[in-house]
Protein backbone atom coordinates (compact mmCIF):
# COMPACT_ATOMS: atom_id res chain seq x y z
CA UNK A 1 0.00 0.00 0.00
CA UNK A 2 1.66 3.67 -1.00
CA UNK A 3 1.87 6.34 1.01
CA UNK A 4 -0.89 8.14 -1.26
CA UNK A 5 -2.90 5.71 -0.83
CA UNK A 6 -3.21 4.83 3.12
CA UNK A 7 -3.47 8.64 3.15
CA UNK A 8 -6.70 9.05 0.83
CA UNK A 9 -7.69 5.62 2.97
CA UNK A 10 -7.63 7.60 6.08
CA UNK A 11 -9.54 10.54 4.35
CA UNK A 12 -11.87 8.22 3.39
CA UNK A 13 -12.93 6.64 6.53
CA UNK A 14 -12.59 9.96 8.40
CA UNK A 15 -15.25 11.13 5.91
CA UNK A 16 -17.61 7.90 6.78
CA UNK A 17 -16.76 8.31 10.61
CA UNK A 18 -17.92 11.91 10.67
CA UNK A 19 -20.89 11.74 8.36
CA UNK A 20 -22.31 9.01 10.32
CA UNK A 21 -22.09 10.27 13.01
CA UNK A 22 -23.87 13.90 11.99
CA UNK A 23 -26.64 11.60 10.49
CA UNK A 24 -30.16 11.95 12.32
CA UNK A 25 -30.80 8.57 14.62
CA UNK A 26 -34.21 6.92 13.53
CA UNK A 27 -36.93 6.66 15.88
CA UNK A 28 -39.47 3.82 14.93
CA UNK A 29 -42.98 4.85 16.16
CA UNK A 30 -45.90 2.48 16.17
CA UNK A 31 -49.00 4.66 16.39
CA UNK A 32 -52.39 4.80 15.76
CA UNK A 33 -54.07 6.18 12.62
CA UNK A 34 -56.64 9.07 14.51
CA UNK A 35 -52.82 10.25 15.24
CA UNK A 36 -52.05 10.39 11.59
CA UNK A 37 -55.46 10.68 9.92
CA UNK A 38 -55.92 14.19 12.21
CA UNK A 39 -52.67 15.46 10.97
CA UNK A 40 -51.54 15.78 14.60
CA UNK A 41 -48.01 14.21 14.12
CA UNK A 42 -47.47 15.83 10.54
CA UNK A 43 -47.53 19.42 12.94
CA UNK A 44 -45.46 17.44 15.98
CA UNK A 45 -43.19 15.79 14.61
CA UNK A 46 -41.26 18.23 12.30
CA UNK A 47 -40.90 20.60 15.67
CA UNK A 48 -39.64 17.83 17.24
CA UNK A 49 -37.18 16.63 14.79
CA UNK A 50 -35.88 20.17 14.41
CA UNK A 51 -35.13 20.60 18.28
CA UNK A 52 -33.33 17.31 18.95
CA UNK A 53 -31.70 16.08 15.40
CA UNK A 54 -33.56 12.65 15.75
CA UNK A 55 -36.18 11.76 12.47
CA UNK A 56 -39.46 9.64 13.34
CA UNK A 57 -40.51 6.89 10.97
CA UNK A 58 -44.44 6.76 11.85
CA UNK A 59 -46.26 3.61 10.85
CA UNK A 60 -50.00 4.02 11.69
CA UNK A 61 -51.84 0.93 12.02
CA UNK A 62 -54.58 -0.18 14.91
CA UNK A 63 -53.43 -0.23 18.64
CA UNK A 64 -53.45 -3.98 18.62
CA UNK A 65 -50.72 -4.28 15.57
CA UNK A 66 -48.93 -1.69 17.28
CA UNK A 67 -48.36 -3.26 20.48
CA UNK A 68 -47.57 -6.52 18.75
CA UNK A 69 -45.11 -4.63 16.74
CA UNK A 70 -43.85 -3.75 20.11
CA UNK A 71 -43.72 -7.15 21.60
CA UNK A 72 -41.62 -7.96 18.71
CA UNK A 73 -38.56 -5.29 18.81
CA UNK A 74 -39.79 -4.17 15.76
CA UNK A 75 -40.42 -0.11 16.86
CA UNK A 76 -38.74 1.95 19.41
CA UNK A 77 -42.05 3.40 21.31
CA UNK A 78 -45.62 3.29 21.13
CA UNK A 79 -48.14 5.45 20.81
CA UNK A 80 -51.15 4.73 21.54
CA UNK A 81 -55.13 4.53 23.25
CA UNK A 82 -56.43 1.20 24.53
CA UNK A 83 -55.60 1.64 28.31
CA UNK A 84 -56.39 -2.18 29.40
CA UNK A 85 -54.04 -3.44 26.40
CA UNK A 86 -51.38 -0.90 27.28
CA UNK A 87 -51.23 -1.82 30.99
CA UNK A 88 -51.24 -5.69 29.96
CA UNK A 89 -48.12 -4.80 27.82
CA UNK A 90 -46.36 -3.06 30.22
CA UNK A 91 -47.16 -6.11 32.83
CA UNK A 92 -46.07 -8.45 30.65
CA UNK A 93 -42.73 -6.71 29.98
CA UNK A 94 -42.73 -5.65 26.85
CA UNK A 95 -43.10 -2.05 27.43
CA UNK A 96 -41.40 0.05 30.17
CA UNK A 97 -43.67 2.78 31.35
CA UNK A 98 -46.52 4.48 30.08
CA UNK A 99 -46.66 8.41 29.77
CA UNK A 100 -49.79 10.33 29.55
CA UNK A 101 -49.53 12.55 26.72
CA UNK A 102 -53.01 13.66 25.60
CA UNK A 103 -56.86 12.80 25.26
CA UNK A 104 -59.52 13.31 23.13
CA UNK A 105 -63.01 11.63 23.32
CA UNK A 106 -65.10 8.87 20.67
CA UNK A 107 -68.54 10.03 18.83
CA UNK A 108 -71.25 8.04 17.05
CA UNK A 109 -71.56 9.27 13.70
CA UNK A 110 -74.17 8.58 11.14
CA UNK A 111 -76.60 9.68 8.24
CA UNK A 112 -77.95 12.98 8.95
CA UNK A 113 -81.82 11.44 8.92
CA UNK A 114 -81.13 9.01 11.75
CA UNK A 115 -82.73 5.85 10.71
CA UNK A 116 -81.92 4.38 14.33
CA UNK A 117 -83.01 7.34 16.64
CA UNK A 118 -79.58 7.54 17.96
CA UNK A 119 -80.19 11.48 18.66
CA UNK A 120 -82.72 10.98 21.40
CA UNK A 121 -80.47 8.04 22.97
CA UNK A 122 -80.02 8.34 26.62
CA UNK A 123 -76.14 6.95 26.91
CA UNK A 124 -73.64 5.09 24.51
CA UNK A 125 -75.00 1.71 25.40
CA UNK A 126 -78.42 2.53 24.69
CA UNK A 127 -77.37 4.35 21.23
CA UNK A 128 -75.39 0.93 20.03
CA UNK A 129 -78.69 -1.11 21.30
CA UNK A 130 -80.93 1.51 19.26
CA UNK A 131 -78.94 0.81 16.17
CA UNK A 132 -78.88 -2.73 16.43
CA UNK A 133 -83.09 -2.65 16.80
CA UNK A 134 -83.43 -0.93 13.97
CA UNK A 135 -80.73 -3.14 12.07
CA UNK A 136 -78.97 0.01 10.36
CA UNK A 137 -76.02 -0.21 8.70
CA UNK A 138 -72.67 0.00 11.10
CA UNK A 139 -69.30 -0.25 10.04
CA UNK A 140 -66.52 -1.46 12.45
CA UNK A 141 -63.20 -0.84 12.07
CA UNK A 142 -62.91 -5.02 12.71
CA UNK A 143 -58.75 -4.10 13.33
CA UNK A 144 -58.23 -4.77 17.01
CA UNK A 145 -57.38 -1.11 16.72
CA UNK A 146 -58.21 1.04 20.11
CA UNK A 147 -61.34 2.08 18.53
CA UNK A 148 -62.43 -1.39 17.77
CA UNK A 149 -61.89 -2.36 21.79
CA UNK A 150 -64.06 0.67 22.59
CA UNK A 151 -66.78 -0.61 20.24
CA UNK A 152 -66.96 -3.78 21.48
CA UNK A 153 -66.92 -2.86 24.93
CA UNK A 154 -69.94 -0.41 24.00
CA UNK A 155 -71.90 -3.52 22.30
CA UNK A 156 -71.20 -5.89 25.23
CA UNK A 157 -72.54 -2.92 27.71
CA UNK A 158 -75.55 -2.79 25.00
CA UNK A 159 -75.49 -6.68 25.56
CA UNK A 160 -75.77 -6.43 22.06
CA UNK A 161 -74.33 -9.39 19.58
CA UNK A 162 -73.61 -7.37 16.41
CA UNK A 163 -74.19 -9.48 13.67
CA UNK A 164 -74.28 -8.95 9.50
CA UNK A 165 -75.95 -8.05 6.96
CA UNK A 166 -76.21 -4.69 9.02
CA UNK A 167 -72.90 -5.07 11.02
CA UNK A 168 -69.83 -4.98 8.43
CA UNK A 169 -65.97 -5.22 9.80
CA UNK A 170 -63.79 -2.95 7.44
CA UNK A 171 -60.29 -4.10 8.60
CA UNK A 172 -59.29 -0.67 7.76
CA UNK A 173 -58.07 2.63 9.92
CA UNK A 174 -60.22 5.15 10.96
CA UNK A 175 -60.31 7.52 7.40
CA UNK A 176 -61.25 4.83 5.77
CA UNK A 177 -63.69 3.59 7.79
CA UNK A 178 -65.03 7.27 7.67
CA UNK A 179 -64.99 7.13 4.30
CA UNK A 180 -66.99 3.60 3.64
CA UNK A 181 -69.97 4.67 6.60
CA UNK A 182 -70.07 8.02 4.36
CA UNK A 183 -70.58 6.17 1.18
CA UNK A 184 -73.10 3.52 2.58
CA UNK A 185 -75.29 5.71 4.58
CA UNK A 186 -73.92 3.40 7.84
CA UNK A 187 -73.03 4.54 11.82
CA UNK A 188 -69.42 4.80 13.09
CA UNK A 189 -67.47 5.09 16.32
CA UNK A 190 -64.61 7.60 15.61
CA UNK A 191 -62.29 9.45 17.88
CA UNK A 192 -62.98 13.20 17.90
CA UNK A 193 -59.85 14.41 16.20
CA UNK A 194 -60.35 12.12 12.99
CA UNK A 195 -63.76 13.32 13.05
CA UNK A 196 -63.33 17.16 13.18
CA UNK A 197 -60.40 16.52 10.38
CA UNK A 198 -63.11 15.23 7.93
CA UNK A 199 -66.16 16.02 8.58
CA UNK A 200 -66.12 18.66 6.03
CA UNK A 201 -65.78 16.03 3.28
CA UNK A 202 -68.54 13.38 4.59
CA UNK A 203 -72.17 13.76 4.20
CA UNK A 204 -72.53 11.91 8.17
CA UNK A 205 -73.67 13.72 10.95
CA UNK A 206 -72.33 13.83 14.56
CA UNK A 207 -75.03 12.02 16.40
CA UNK A 208 -74.24 10.66 19.91
CA UNK A 209 -71.29 12.07 22.27
CA UNK A 210 -70.76 13.16 25.90
CA UNK A 211 -70.96 9.89 27.54
CA UNK A 212 -68.11 9.41 30.32
CA UNK A 213 -67.43 6.45 29.25
CA UNK A 214 -66.15 7.86 25.39
CA UNK A 215 -63.26 9.17 26.85
CA UNK A 216 -60.42 8.41 25.20
CA UNK A 217 -56.57 9.10 26.58
CA UNK A 218 -53.20 8.39 24.95
CA UNK A 219 -50.07 7.00 26.32
CA UNK A 220 -46.83 6.78 24.81
CA UNK A 221 -44.69 3.88 26.10
CA UNK A 222 -41.49 3.11 25.16
CA UNK A 223 -40.21 -0.68 24.16
CA UNK A 224 -38.02 -2.76 27.33
CA UNK A 225 -34.51 -2.46 26.28
CA UNK A 226 -33.81 -5.17 28.84
CA UNK A 227 -36.04 -7.59 26.37
CA UNK A 228 -35.09 -6.09 22.92
CA UNK A 229 -31.74 -4.41 23.65
CA UNK A 230 -31.44 -3.18 19.67
CA UNK A 231 -34.70 -0.79 20.37
CA UNK A 232 -33.10 3.21 20.09
CA UNK A 233 -34.22 3.82 23.76
CA UNK A 234 -32.28 7.24 23.51
CA UNK A 235 -34.47 8.08 20.66
CA UNK A 236 -37.63 6.89 22.13
CA UNK A 237 -37.12 8.52 25.75
CA UNK A 238 -35.88 11.71 24.12
CA UNK A 239 -40.00 11.49 22.67
CA UNK A 240 -41.54 10.82 25.67
CA UNK A 241 -39.86 13.82 27.66
CA UNK A 242 -40.57 16.27 24.79
CA UNK A 243 -44.05 14.90 23.78
CA UNK A 244 -44.34 15.10 27.76
CA UNK A 245 -42.72 18.54 28.16
CA UNK A 246 -43.87 21.63 27.52
CA UNK A 247 -42.87 22.45 24.57
CA UNK A 248 -44.94 19.01 22.98
CA UNK A 249 -48.00 19.48 25.41
CA UNK A 250 -48.31 23.40 24.02
CA UNK A 251 -48.55 22.31 20.68
CA UNK A 252 -50.70 19.69 21.00
CA UNK A 253 -53.28 22.01 22.67
CA UNK A 254 -53.03 24.50 19.69
CA UNK A 255 -53.79 22.29 17.49
CA UNK A 256 -56.70 23.29 15.67
CA UNK A 257 -59.13 22.93 12.75
CA UNK A 258 -61.44 25.26 11.91
CA UNK A 259 -60.67 26.83 15.14
CA UNK A 260 -61.88 23.71 17.32
CA UNK A 261 -59.33 21.83 19.46
CA UNK A 262 -58.53 18.35 18.17
CA UNK A 263 -56.63 16.81 21.57
CA UNK A 264 -56.39 17.88 25.11
CA UNK A 265 -53.25 17.69 26.62
CA UNK A 266 -52.87 15.92 30.10
CA UNK A 267 -49.52 17.20 31.50
CA UNK A 268 -49.72 20.77 30.51
CA UNK A 269 -51.46 22.44 33.17
CA UNK A 270 -54.83 23.83 32.67
CA UNK A 271 -54.28 27.34 33.22
CA UNK A 272 -51.94 27.12 30.51
CA UNK A 273 -53.47 25.32 27.68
Amino acid sequence: MTPKFRFLLGLLLCFSFLTAGAAPQLIRLATTTSTENSGLLETLLPAFQARTGYRVHVIAVGTGKALRMARDGDVDVVLVHAPKAEKAFVAEGHGEKRYPVMHNDFVLVGPPTDPAGVRSATSAADAFRRIAAAQALFVSRGDDSGTHKKELSLWQAAAVEPVEPWYREAGQGMGKVLQMADEMGAYTLTDRGTWLAMKDHLRLSLLYQGDAGLFNPYHIIPVNRARHPQVNHAGAMALVKWLTGSEGQRRIAAFRKEGQQLFVPDVLPETQR
